[in-house]
Formats: C-alpha cells, sequence, structure tokens
C-alpha cells in the first residue's frame, strides 16, 4: 500500500538545518532567538544543534547553518535568517 499512496500523495521533503552550538553563542541574542524558534517550528523544517561541527574557520568568522550539506554565511543572525528564509523556496 505505501507505494500507492506514495505515487498520488508524495510526502513533502523536510529541510534539514545543522546549527553549532559554539556558534549560536557567539552570534545569537535573545531576539533573534525569538524569530528562529518561529521559523524553526515549521513543519517541513527538521533542525539540530550540534556542540561543534569542525567548521572551525567559518564559526570564528560568521554566523552560519548547514542546509542541506550546504554552508549558508552572515554577517549576523538576522541575516542568516533571512538568507535560510530565501533558500527554502528554492529547497522545496
Amino acid at each position: 500500500m505505501k507505494i500507492f499512496f506514495s505515487k498520488f500523495f508524495p510526502s513533502k521533503k523536510k529541510i534539514q538545518i545543522e546549527f553549532c552550538q559554539n556558534n549560536l553563542d557567539r552570534y545569537l541574542n535573545e531576539e533573534t532567538a525569538l524569530d528562529f524558534g518561529h521559523f524553526l517550528n515549521q513543519s517541513h523544517i527538521h533542525y539540530k544543534e550540534y556542540e561543534c561541527i569542525s567548521n572551525c574557520s567559518t564559526c570564528r568568522k560568521a554566523a552560519y547553518a548547514i542546509v542541506d550539506g550546504q554552508v549558508i554565511e552572515a554577517n549576523h543572525m538576522d541575516e542568516l535568517l533571512q538568507l535560510l528564509k530565501e533558500q527554502l523556496p528554492k529547497k522545496l
């Protein structure tokens, strides 16, 4: 039965976003944390925080996230959030 339903009702792809906790500690503030919370609670987004992603050169210089394996960088977290929002329609 699964194959039958999959042909007619394909499930929406979930976007995988990964964050480095060290980077969040460095760039995230309370104001942007609330905005990120609203964004990340969407049903088509799956996110995960890691203590360290071993992307230290990027982590030191910019706020970043990894979206489906692609690094997205920004100068500030609010800019990163905007870039993530812009990336999503392309990924769906």
